[in-house]
């Protein structure tokens, strides 16, 4: 069998379990209103996990949110302008596997809202001008291909047109093979774009959520000057079974998580999402380059000081 029948075979067998019937749930009100920890196997009340950030109240659990969700919990309200909203891939190697990859980016963006894996726009943290971008995993796996790149890129240029810090989250399973070297080409262009971003003397905050790999992790997530990871979010290059396969050792059971990470120097802080925005705003506040009025009166305060004393 080729790879061809291969991937019809398998799409066969995919049609025929789809048009299976399928158990219902016992109550679709209880499926709405409750949700299960991945942890801890509580069963949380959605509303109460929604208004604690969607993290869970026993154990601390992270759950995946989606790009509005953080809109809502990191700008300040009414202030989120999106940058490129209508910008799309063309599909440049016209990919099909199972399906075309046309199709696929319909279904993504019909199951999230968005038009690709990251949302940009310029907002207010704490009443502080903000570039902010993030990426939403339930996009194709938050998978960076010529979109994520050019917007992200864009998203930077626009920061330092207009002298503001940058803040990017990222959750991404690495780069997007449907483009093949285009989607790679995204690592050089983004790192160049913080190059300058750096060179202007700007602040960039990167955040780390749950996962973070890949030609993500390779280029923009980990050129942060300051990098927060939130608790036990996966972050690495290459995954687990891969790495233990190719050294042929078995890793540590906390291996490639935050905490491992801020163990071993590659993160800054691992920050709980209820006070992600809080320590945001601080660093911002911290890294706030003094206005020339504030300047001139610091200096006014200290000839006067220094006056008082001859």
């Amino acid at each position: 069998m080729d790879l061809k029948d291969w991937f019809a075979s398998r799409q066969k067998r995919r049609e025929n379990e789809n048009s299976a019937p399928k158990p219902l749930p016992a109550s679709d009100d209880v499926c709405a209103l409750w949700k299960q920890c991945f942890q801890c196997r509580e069963m949380l009340y959605v509303r109460d996990l929604r208004t604690n950030m969607s993290v869970c109240p026993k154990c601390k659990y992270h759950f995946r949110i989606g790009a509005d969700e953080r809109v809502d919990q990191l700008a300040d309200e009414n202030t989120f302008q999106e940058l490129d909203a209508n910008m799309t891939s063309s599909d440049p190697l016209g990919f099909v596997d199972v399906d075309s990859y046309s199709n696929k980016q319909k279904d993504a963006e019909r199951k999230t809202g968005l038009k690709d894996a990251i949302l940009t726009g310029l907002c207010k943290l704490n009443g502080k001008p903000l570039a902010l971008g993030i990426m939403d995993f339930a996009y194709f796996g938050g998978s960076m291909g010529s979109v994520v790149g050019e917007k992200v890129t864009r998203l930077i240029e626009k920061a330092i047109e207009n002298r503001m810090p940058v803040v990017i989250i990222s959750s991404s399973g690495g780069a997007r093979m449907q483009e093949g070297l285009i989607s790679l080409m995204q690592l050089a262009k983004t790192s160049s774009a913080l190059k300058s971003l750096a060179d202007a003397k700007l602040l960039y905050i990167s955040i780390l959520c749950e996962p973070t790999f890949g030609g993500v992790t390779a280029s923009f997530a980990m050129l942060g000057d300051v990098i927060i990871a939130e608790p036990g979010a996966r972050i690495g290059f290459a995954g687990r079974r891969v790495i233990e396969e190719t050294i042929r050792q078995k890793l540590p059971a906390d291996f490639q998580t935050a905490e491992y990470l801020l163990k071993h120097g590659q993160v800054d802080m691992v920050v709980d999402r209820l006070k992600l925005k809080e320590t945001i705003g601080n660093l911002m506040e911290f890294h706030q380059a003094p206005s020339p009025s504030d300047s001139s009166s610091s200096k006014k305060k200290h000839q006067d000081k220094v006056g008082s004393k001859s």
